[in-house]
């Protein structure tokens, strides 16, 4: 596997460490980087080491989202042929905006990855806002240091699931000191401190640049407030010298370091009794990762944190979380995590644990994951299938459509029982299948996702089966192998027929406002390409689960497989009806309720129209239908006539406020 990767960051050389151990498991990786970059306030050359494959480029600019490399190396290099490009920058960066159009204008068509660790959910001015929803649209994948950056890129367009990556640490070098058996009182490989003022003391210390945000003050005014903390300070910044002033006027001296380099820094961390991290919540900010608690955990001191921004999923049980900007919490904390050696000792260790998940090994394999995912490298076998099925009372008709597939060790089968009825409960009693009650009705995809929050076969392909479906396992096992045997099939769905034997049209394009526009002029047998195929029996593979995430549940009933579709083809996915395996469906039997059938129906087209084309592609798709209706309310007589009034009435009013008002 090839990979290009661009990271402005890269300049400095422990975090190239990613690029040297995906070396080493086979991947060809070439890496450009800024020349040079201010890193902490400190500006930084790239220095390879020989044989690196790394190459500087020149920028023009400072903010890492207003800044754009030079373009030559970037042209030259995006010809060479790769089958992925990893682009660390961020989705709204300037930088990113000029990678995407050079690869448009080379015609590369590897797919790309972003990275993000935005975790404040931003609307950014033009045109800004255009290249990150362009961008998130268009990406196989995105990598984020933090949760809530994965759930933002997802609500801003990106159709897949972020992959939550952590910074990277060298577990070697951030690693505890070797205790002397001799002269120190140890606990979990650390010493404490010397007496402080005729008291035990308690070492304290930061690590970060000096600015407001990181709420060095509040730590000040928590260390000034017992004498038994004394504080030791790693860092530059523009709160420098007011800090030095505020600590002298309270008569306790801050110890300043100055800036560390990353070689002086693991004794540092050893130094400390506890490491504080009292970042603030700002407007325009928040903790995107907190890079030196990890790294402090990996050296065996207990972290003392903020609960702010990515701190408490870092953190998590290993260290104390205090609210932020309070600086009593910080100082009761930060003693507890200094004199009570039983903490101490329990933090320690498990800081220890939390800290080997960001040990560039484990970073190294996550990203290779996510290359071998989205050029579809199967990495395992194929795996087997789950069935799951979403009932709504009908226990009979569920009961058809078990019993072909219940019973089989080779084939776990899954009811979610949107009703709570225990009729449906029986019938899954009696066929030995497992039984959800979800305790309310969410609707299909709310259903299909509470079935593959708790799977049977974790990795396993599914079967999703309607309970007025049928199909035979020697089908499954055949439609199985239809998809796998392509590398890039999202889902599969056999032929259908209903009760009577008439088939039932599987495949279907795409809802777009201009096909909209064509069904209402009667020329929608002009759109008879196959974009996705429908719901009713439909296998998914397991590893396009895996990267395009649960069904959106803004989709009651109807439409929620084709808006999974088509978040699938955004990722380079497709998806295909297996001719030679054939299924019943009786279609709408689970509901005799035609007209709420109608309106859901309709009120999902909206939502769909709205997420993948936006508000004024659904105005488009709403003039259609309601045009398309009229006409046939007018021409046409009877039950077609009385149909088509319906329809027009419907949107007038929109489906949507139509369903939310029954």
């Amino acid at each position: 596997m090839r990979v290009l990767r661009i990271s402005h960051s890269a300049v400095t050389q422990a975090w190239r460490e990613r690029e040297r151990l995906l070396r080493a498991r086979g991947v060809d990786v070439e890496l450009l980087s800024a020349s040079r970059w201010d890193v902490g306030g400190a500006l930084v050359t790239l220095r390879p080491r020989p044989g690196e494959a790394v190459e500087g480029v020149a920028t023009v600019g400072s903010h890492p989202a207003l800044f754009i490399y030079d373009p030559r190396p970037l042209w030259r290099a995006l010809g060479r042929g790769w089958d992925v490009l990893d682009i660390h920058e961020e989705p709204f960066a300037l930088a990113t905006a000029e990678i995407l159009l050079l690869r448009s204008l080379r015609r590369v068509r590897a797919p790309y990855v972003l990275y993000s660790a935005q975790n404040i959910d931003k609307r950014y001015p033009p045109p800004f806002r255009w290249f990150e929803r362009w961008a998130l649209r268009h990406a196989s994948g995105v990598s984020v240091c933090n949760a809530e950056a994965g759930r933002i890129v997802v609500r801003k367009g990106f159709p897949g699931v972020a992959d939550v990556i952590p910074l990277g640490v060298d577990t070697d070098q951030f690693a505890p000191s070797a205790p002397d058996p001799v002269t120190a009182s140890v606990v979990g490989g650390s010493t404490k401190g010397p007496a402080l003022d005729g008291g035990p003391g308690v070492r304290v210390g930061y690590v970060g640049r000096l600015a407001p945000h990181k709420g060095v003050d509040v730590l000040l005014d928590a260390v000034v407030g017992d004498p038994r903390l004394a504080l030791r300070v790693a860092g530059e910044g523009p709160d420098l010298e007011s800090l030095r002033v505020r600590a002298e006027a309270a008569g306790r001296p801050v110890e300043l370091v100055g800036s560390l380099g990353a070689d002086d820094l693991p004794e540092f961390y050893r130094s400390l009794d506890v490491l504080a991290v009292p970042s603030l919540d700002t407007p325009g900010w928040r903790e995107q990762f907190g890079r030196v608690a990890v790294e402090a955990m990996a050296c065996g001191t207990p972290v003392v944190a903020s609960d702010s921004g990515a701190l408490p999923d870092v953190v998590g049980e290993a260290g104390l979380l205090v609210p932020p900007g309070d600086a009593a919490a910080l100082r009761e904390a930060l003693l507890r995590a200094g004199l009570d050696e039983n903490l101490a000792g329990r933090m320690r260790a498990a800081g220890r644990r939390r800290a080997a998940r960001c040990d560039w090994t484990a970073v190294a394999d996550q990203y290779l994951a996510m290359y071998r995912r989205v050029t579809r490298q199967a990495t395992t076998a194929a795996p087997g299938v789950e069935v799951v099925v979403v009932a709504f009372g009908a226990p009979e008709l569920l009961r058809r459509a078990l019993e072909p597939v219940a019973g089989r060790g080779d084939l776990p089968v899954t009811v979610v029982d949107s009703s709570s009825s225990p009729r449906v409960r029986a019938v899954c009693t009696d066929l030995g299948v497992r039984y959800l009650d979800p305790g309310r009705n969410g609707g299909f995809a709310a259903g299909v996702n509470v079935a593959l929050a708790d799977r049977l076969r974790p990795g396993a392909d599914v079967l999703l089966l309607n309970p007025d479906a049928e199909v035979a396992p020697e089908d499954v096992t055949r439609l199985q192998r239809a998809l796998r045997a392509e590398p890039d099939l999202a889902s599969v769905a056999p032929a259908q027929a209903d009760d009577s034997g008439r088939p039932a049209r599987v495949g279907w394009p795409f809802p777009t406002p201009g096909g909209t526009w064509l069904e209402a002029l009667g020329l929608g047998r002009l759109r008879r390409r196959t974009d996705f195929v429908i719901g009713s029996v439909l296998l998914l593979r397991a590893e396009a689960l895996a990267q395009v995430g649960a069904f959106d549940e803004r989709f009651f009933l109807y439409a929620e497989e084709t808006d999974w579709a088509r978040r699938a083809s955004r990722l380079g996915w497709r998806h295909a009806e297996v001719g030679d395996v054939h299924a019943r469906h009786a279609g709408g039997a689970t509901s005799q309720d035609e007209s709420a059938r109608e309106i859901h129906f309709h009120a999902s087209q909206e939502r769909y129209l709205r997420k993948h084309h936006g508000d004024a592609g659904w105005a488009v798709a709403r003039a259609g239908q309601l045009v398309g209706a009229s006409v046939r309310g007018l021409v046409l007589g009877g039950d077609r006539r009385d149909a088509a009034r319906r329809r027009a009435r419907l949107y007038r009013r929109g489906p949507v406020r139509a369903e939310l008002s029954t």
